[in-house]
C-alpha cells in the first residue's frame, strides 16, 4: 500500500517483490489476504518486463475507508477529505482571526459533517482524523509547545480533546513532519528516497525523510531546522519577516493568510526579504547537506510558488573542497504536492497508524 501511495499507480506482484525484497510466495499470500478483506482489488494485466507473461496488477479499493486531514495554522484551518487510494476528494481553507478551542472545534466539526454528507460516506468508514499543528513536540502524548496564536492547543493532549469532540480517532503531528509525509507520498518522494523538507510559514520548521520514512528523533522533534539559525545574528527566513517588511513599505497586511491571498510578485519588499533570507537559508541547507547527505532539499509550506522560485537560486551550499572531485550535493527544489502538503500528509496519519503501527 505504501508503494501504491508513493507511485500513484497499480503495481504488479513482481514490482512489489522488487520493491520489498519479499519472496514471491509471501507477496502472493499477502496480496490474496488483502483482496479477501476488501483492501485490494485486481487491476489490469501488465508486462513485468521484456520477457514472460503479463502479471495482474493490484489496486487499492478507494472506498475501503476515508480519512480527514487538518492543518492547524496560526491564522487558518484547512480540512481535506481523502479516500483510501490517496485521492483528495474535498478541500477547504478557512482563514481565522482567532484559533480558540471552541472556534476551531465548531468549524472543524461542521466541515467534516458537510464533507460526509456531500460524498454520502458511511461514518463507520471514516478511519480517523490527522492533524498537523505548528509547534514542537513535548516528547509525544500529542502535546505540543505551540506559538502564541495557538495557545489554546498548547501543553494539552490534542488527540484526546479532538477525539471527544469529533467522535473519530485523532492522530496529531508537528506540521513540518506532516508536510514531509505528504511530500514523501504525493510529491517529490516519488522520485527521491531521501530528502529534507523545509516548511516556511509564519515560522520555519521542517521534516526529514530517509529511505521513505519520517525520522522523528528521540523527542519527536527531528527537523526543527529553524533552531539552526542564531536569532542574534540572522532574522528567521519566514513569511512573518516578509509581512513586517511589507508593513514598513506602507502595505498593511494583518495575517499570513492575507499575505498569501494578496501576494504580488512586484512587491519591493520581496527583494529585501530574499536579501535577508539567503544567508540563513544557506546555513540551514548547508548544515542539512553536511549532516544528513540527502538527495534533495525541498522548500514548501505556505510560501508562494513565485517566492520559492526566486529564493532557490540565492541559496548557497557551502563546499570547501579544493580538488577536482567535489562531494555530491543535494538539489534544492520546490514542493511538488498539488494543493497543501500539510493537510494531505495529515490525512495519511490515521492510515499509517492503522496499517503500519510503530
Amino acid at each position: 500500500m505504501k508503494i501504491a501511495w508513493r507511485t500513484n499507480d497499480a503495481p504488479t506482484q513482481p514490482a512489489i517483490i522488487k520493491a520489498t525484497g519479499l519472496s514471491q510466495q509471501t507477496v502472493s499470500r499477502l496480496v490474496s489476504g488483502l483482496v479477501e478483506k476488501g483492501i485490494l482489488k485486481a487491476g489490469e494485466s501488465r508486462m513485468a518486463g521484456r520477457r514472460g507473461p503479463p502479471s495482474m496488477s493490484v489496486q487499492l479499493v478507494s472506498d475501503f475507508c476515508y480519512t480527514f486531514g487538518v492543518a492547524m495554522m496560526t491564522d487558518a484551518l484547512s480540512v481535506t477529505l481523502m479516500d483510501f487510494s490517496g485521492e483528495i476528494l474535498e478541500y477547504e481553507l478557512h482563514p481565522m482571526l482567532l484559533m480558540s478551542r471552541n472556534d476551531v472545534i465548531g468549524l472543524l466539526s461542521k466541515t467534516i459533517k458537510k464533507f460526509i454528507k456531500k460524498r454520502k460516506i458511511d461514518p463507520k468508514k471514516v478511519l480517523g482524523v490527522g492533524v498537523g499543528i505548528s509547534g514542537y513536540s513535548l516528547g509525544g502524548h500529542a502535546r505540543f509547545r505551540t506559538p502564541g496564536a495557538l495557545s489554546d492547543w498548547g501543553l494539552v493532549n490534542l488527540d484526546d480533546i479532538l477525539e471527544e469532540a469529533l467522535g473519530f480517532m485523532v492522530v496529531s503531528e508537528n506540521d513540518g513532519n506532516t508536510s514531509a509525509i505528504g511530500e514523501c507520498y504525493m510529491g517529490v518522494g516519488r522520485s527521491y528516497d531521501d530528502f529534507c523538507y523545509l516548511f516556511i510559514a509564519a515560522g520555519i520548521g521542517g521534516g526529514i525523510i530517509q529511505n521513505h520514512e519520517l525520522i522523528r528523533g528521540a523527542h519527536r522533534n527531528a527537523g526543527e531546522i529553524g533552531l539552526m539559525v542564531p536569532q542574534k545574528l540572522y532574522g528567521h527566513p519566514n513569511l512573518e519577516l516578509l509581512r513586517q517588511l511589507l508593513i514598513k513599505d506602507g502595505i498593511e497586511i494583518s495575517t499570513i493568510s492575507e499575505l498569501i491571498e494578496k501576494y504580488d510578485p512586484n512587491w519591493k519588499a520581496i527583494e529585501k526579504w530574499i536579501a535577508l533570507s539567503k544567508e540563513p537559508m544557506s546555513l540551514i541547507a548547508s548544515s542539512l547537506a553536511a549532516a544528513l547527505d540527502p538527495e534533495a532539499i525541498v522548500i514548501g509550506g505556505r510560501i508562494p510558488k513565485d517566492l520559492t522560485k526566486r529564493l532557490i537560486p540565492q541559496i548557497e551550499l557551502y563546499d570547501y573542497s579544493q580538488n577536482e572531485h567535489p562531494r555530491p550535493l543535494p538539489r534544492i527544489i520546490p514542493s511538488d504536492v498539488e494543493g497543501e502538503a500539510c493537510a494531505s500528509g495529515a490525512a495519511l496519519l490515521p492510515l499509517m497508524r492503522y496499517l503500519f503501527p510503530v
